[in-house]
């Protein structure tokens, strides 16, 4: 090859041009990272529960549908520097598996309840050490009263919401609002003394101290609300994570309990609301 010629420029036709993707390979490949992607997701990051009972009202609503943090309770030991954990504290309203009544097992028969099978949410009072003593609608940490915006809040069925009204003045060291009957407040109110017949932990005359690894929780409509005064403590294991916020809402009792009738009795104005 003399200095004057030029190398020829490689043919178009020489290169290796592989077949073109199959289009269903592609959609196959998408398909299983997502698959895998929200499998991930369920399994440690969010999950989606929904609230049957009026235990949390009006907190949280009968046919709230909830996403729950599976992530931000630091499990023991020192938390993961790439996610933003810490320790479960008192007031965070908190999704687990049901621990199950180990006084009275027959109340879980008779109600078709398996322990550890079925997911409760309740709010924190309790937390590891501390001494809880529930007394005349008013709870006690440590002998101290326990800061609470007392609402008295009523309705006509456990599907819609209070009607509320305060039972006494706002606490502005108070972070969360409870819930009590009418009939309740008013006797407490009066002066009167209410009975703890119907409950078997941390209550009037029975204080008890919150085990190891364990928390006191209970729902804010008080008197509505079958919690750790009724089947005790919490453990740390059964706790799934913190309820975030409302991704869906509907009219449980407009809708008959319908899948879609939940579907087309939306409440728009409980979507997007924050738990706290």
């Amino acid at each position: 090859m003399s200095k004057t010629d030029k190398p020829e420029a490689p043919s178009i036709k020489s290169k290796r041009i592989g077949p073109p993707k199959n289009i269903i390979l592609e959609y196959l490949e998408s398909f299983v990272v997502t698959l895998i992607m929200a499998i991930f997701g369920m399994t440690f990051v969010i999950q989606a529960v929904t609230v049957p009972t009026g235990s949390m009202q009006n907190t949280i609503l009968v046919g709230d549908y909830l996403l729950v943090n599976k992530f931000i309770f630091n499990a023991g030991g020192n938390p993961l520097p790439f996610l933003p954990q810490r320790e479960i504290k008192r007031g965070d309203i908190i999704v687990f598996k049901y621990p199950g009544n180990k006084l009275n097992p027959i109340n879980d028969e008779k109600r078709g309840i398996i322990p550890y099978q079925i997911n409760y949410v309740k709010r924190v009072i309790g937390l590891p050490g501390e001494t809880v003593e529930f007394r005349n609608n008013a709870v006690y940490i440590n002998g101290e009263l326990l800061p609470e915006n007392r609402y008295i809040g009523d309705a006509e069925n456990q599907m819609s919401a209070l009607t509320a009204k305060e039972a006494d003045p706002v606490k502005p060291d108070a972070e969360y609002s409870v819930y009590y009957s009418e009939r309740t407040m008013k006797h407490v109110l009066d002066g009167n003394s209410l009975g703890t017949e119907n409950y078997s932990f941390g209550v009037k005359d029975r204080p008890m101290k919150v085990p190891e690894n364990s928390f006191f929780v209970m729902g804010d409509s008080r008197d509505n609300s079958e919690d750790s005064r009724f089947w005790g403590f919490v453990p740390r294991s059964l706790i799934v994570g913190r309820a975030m916020f409302v991704y869906w809402s509907c009219d449980r009792g407009a809708s008959n309990g319908d899948l879609l009738g939940c579907i087309t009795h939306p409440r728009l104005s409980r979507i997007g609301t924050m738990i706290k």
